[in-house]
């Protein structure tokens, strides 16, 4: 039986590969459709020696051992894939990557297999996915709308169904803007939570790597698997506690809408009824005023934030390297007519902005808007390049500079228009669920998860790290315990492990590197009855006071053992 993988989801793969179809069959009908997308999607042709190479990788490997083994996705073209050349929507710029992005190699570890470089907004500089020399892909849901960007090809690959999930970028609304014009999910994370390292940079600071899927469980499972600081980014972050949110939910809404700034009669009634179903879930509705979050998003374009985007490719066009988009190029060169004095006077307003914008969390839990005010025509873009798309980022650019985290699910009713659910940093599950519950229009319970303590084996990139993803666990920090504490290596164990020992009686202790992970409470029951003897859970306290529960050793094990205390941890053990 020939098998047909177009529109599966993820759980779908995985169904068909523990019933025994083989990841070689599933992944060459993958790239055979991929070979037949339509114009614009793709640049270049699919990755078949990648995608070759990594079937071989994992063909003798339980699929039930890995969360992603054979998913097939595409990343948008300013993402390293090593071999592979990175264009960013500029044949003139493009270079063969020597290594894989950070996120691509985390995907790969996790089993998923890259098969394509997808269509851009040239160097990720536009919301409309028609700046870019390599075509412009269709919208899915209406052929006469722009398809939106930067991340055109990505949007279009998933609402196709050509893959189960796709990584695009996001600065402004790119990853937001294109999944509401082609009816499919996204998020956008919290900043730093997904590495930008190997990614050409529009506005580093805050740019961030998106997803697209096709429902909300692919977005959370990929999303798990990208997930974790990187040495290779400076600005790549370690989660941190926040208050959870209220559940249900309090949704603030715009009271009234900016006087130049009108929604599209179809947008209007879209978003009018999503309000009404958040409603009916039980959320709260509370008017709020939008109006500093418009002024903080009308800075990344209309400020010095734009010699950003000149620093980060600013030779090329003034190189006039070949296959450059006018319009890209006349923006990008517009930064250089900023001085540093714009650019601290820039700062001191954005702060201003921010803490604006901040106050008003307050008050509600997220805030609800639609992607974008108005349905773009291609024939309006192409008489007014730059106006349109400043107005299809009104609603979405403020986003990253206000440090928040976003999940978009479409309207529904084929409205080619999604609705933003947004919260600050750090929130990205809880945004999941409430984009489920809408989906599903059934409010999902409150998120709930605790924390657990790693020490050894569980660790982020060790063999058993997986039995906490597999569980859609997340890594919040990198710590250390606080200075009670001796580690040992244990004797006859494998995969090769530690044990952690509290000390007392006036024994010297250290301080031990440690990860804290976020599991559900659920997940966290089954995780726990999985864990082998000499092994236990206790509470271990951290070098900021506070106590968790995490791994310990029972005494008994640690005879003959290595005491490794001086060392600091477990990482550095093995790197002994």
């Amino acid at each position: 039986m020939t098998v047909d993988p177009r529109g599966w989801t993820i759980r779908q793969f995985r169904e068909a590969y523990l019933s025994g179809v083989g990841v070689d069959e599933v992944i060459g009908a993958t790239l055979a459709m991929l070979a037949a997308a339509p114009d614009g999607v793709l640049i270049g042709t699919p990755l078949y020696d990648r995608a070759g190479e990594e079937v071989e990788s994992i063909a003798d490997v339980d699929p039930a051992s890995l969360p992603l083994y054979g998913i097939p996705y595409i990343v948008k073209d300013n993402i390293d894939v090593a071999g592979v050349e990175t264009t960013a929507g500029c044949p003139g710029f493009a270079t063969i990557a020597g290594s894989d992005a950070t996120v691509v190699a985390r995907l790969r570890a996790a089993g998923a297999i890259v098969v394509g470089k997808a269509n851009l907004d040239q160097f990720a500089t536009g919301l409309v996915g028609t700046r870019s020399p390599f075509g412009t892909p269709e919208n899915v849901l209406r052929p006469e709308l722009v398809p939106g960007g930067s991340s055109c090809g990505s949007a279009v690959a998933v609402a196709l169904g050509l893959v189960p999930f796709a990584i695009g970028t996001d600065t402004a609304g790119s990853g937001r803007i294109p999944a509401g014009l082609n009816g499919v999910v996204a998020l956008k994370p919290t900043l730093g939570r997904f590495s930008t390292a190997g990614i050409v940079p529009a506005v580093r600071r805050v740019d961030c790597p998106s997803l697209f899927a096709r429902c909300i469980d692919d977005l959370a499972v990929a999303a798990s698997a990208m997930s974790g600081t990187d040495p290779l980014d400076a600005l790549s972050r370690s989660i941190v506690p926040v208050r959870p949110l209220r559940w249900p939910p309090r949704v603030g809404v715009p009271q009234v809408w900016p006087g130049d700034l009108e929604l599209d009669d179809e947008v209007g009634k879209g978003f009018g009824v999503a309000v009404q179903r958040l409603a009916h879930l039980g959320a709260i509705i509370v008017p709020i005023d939008i109006t500093p979050a418009l002024e903080l998003g009308e800075m990344l374009y209309g400020s010095a934030l734009v010699a950003e985007r000149t620093a980060a490719v600013g030779e090329s066009v003034a190189g006039d390297v070949e296959g450059l988009d006018p319009t890209v190029a006349a923006i990008i060169a517009g930064g250089t007519g900023f001085t540093a004095v714009d650019a601290y006077r820039g700062e001191y307003r954005l702060a201003e902005l921010r803490a604006a914008c901040a106050s008003s969390w307050s008050g509600v839990d997220v805030v609800a808007l639609p992607t974008a005010s108005i349905l773009a025509t291609l024939r309006a873009v192409r008489a007014d390049p730059f106006g349109v798309n400043r107005t299809l980022g009104r609603l979405t650019s403020f986003v990253n500079l206000a440090d928040a985290a976003c999940v978009v699910v479409p309207f529904g009713d084929n409205i080619p228009a999604g609705l933003q659910l947004i919260a600050p940093a750090w929130h990205d599950e809880d945004l999941l669920a409430l984009g489920q519950s809408y989906t599903d229009e059934s409010l999902a319970s409150a998120p709930k998860s605790c924390a657990i303590v790693v020490v050894g084996a569980h660790l982020d990139g060790q063999p058993l790290n997986h039995q906490l993803t597999d569980r859609g666990a997340w890594c919040r920090t990198r710590t250390t315990t606080s200075p009670h504490y001796r580690l040992h290596a244990l004797a006859g164990t494998t995969p090769p492990k530690p044990g952690l020992r509290r000390v007392g009686g006036g024994e010297a202790g250290a301080s031990i590197e440690v990860e804290v992970w976020s599991i559900g409470l659920t997940e966290f029951g089954s995780f726990v009855a999985a864990v082998p003897p000499p092994l236990c859970i206790g509470s271990i306290e951290l070098a900021d006071g506070s106590w968790h529960k995490g791994f310990l050793c029972e005494p008994w094990a640690l005879d003959g053992g290595l005491d490794i205390t001086d060392f600091g941890g477990w990482r550095a053990y093995l790197s002994s």
